[in-house]
């Protein structure tokens, strides 16, 4: 598990929508991103539950991936990529049922990705599951490639 202040950051950026955090953090992905030199042409968060996103009122993934698109001049599009249908909270999932509990939970728009390599945000990826599952809705959507980065990586206990 990772902890310290990338920890209590990022729990202040999910849970205290501290957007100056978010603004941040996406320094740091922008500058991996410049190293990894992927040819991306829009950026996307992972889009919340419906029942969470109205409980926080912000989507912490959007947070990063604004200000990431903003300071690498790239377009951004929070509704390209939505939930298809309500998930479980994955902390207490094995491996495979974090997979399962992901499988078709994305749909994305075919009219803005078709085409395009896209970048995918979120702030903790821990079994990739999430991030795997929104690849697969762009790709099905038409999307050309579709890459995921995230601020932290968590280590799946269960």
């Amino acid at each position: 598990m990772f902890g310290g202040p990338i920890r209590n950051a990022l729990h202040a950026l999910k849970y205290r929508q501290n957007i100056g955090l978010g603004i941040a953090l996406s320094q740091n992905i922008a500058a991996l991103l410049q190293q990894l030199n992927w040819p991306v042409n829009l950026v996307v968060p992972v889009p919340l539950g419906t029942k969470r996103q109205r409980e926080r009122g912000y989507n912490q993934a959007d947070l990063l991936a604004k200000p990431l698109a903003f300071r690498l001049q790239l377009p951004y599009h929070s509704q390209v990529l939505v939930r298809a249908r309500e998930t479980r909270s994955q902390v207490e999932l094995s491996l495979a049922e974090r997979h399962r509990n992901m499988e078709n939970a994305f749909q994305a728009d075919a009219r803005h990705v078709r085409g395009k390599n896209i970048l995918i945000i979120d702030d903790v990826a821990t079994s990739g599951a999430t991030l795997d599952a929104c690849a697969d809705a762009l790709l099905k959507a038409g999307a050309k490639s579709a890459f995921g980065l995230t601020v932290a990586r968590a280590v799946l206990t269960t």
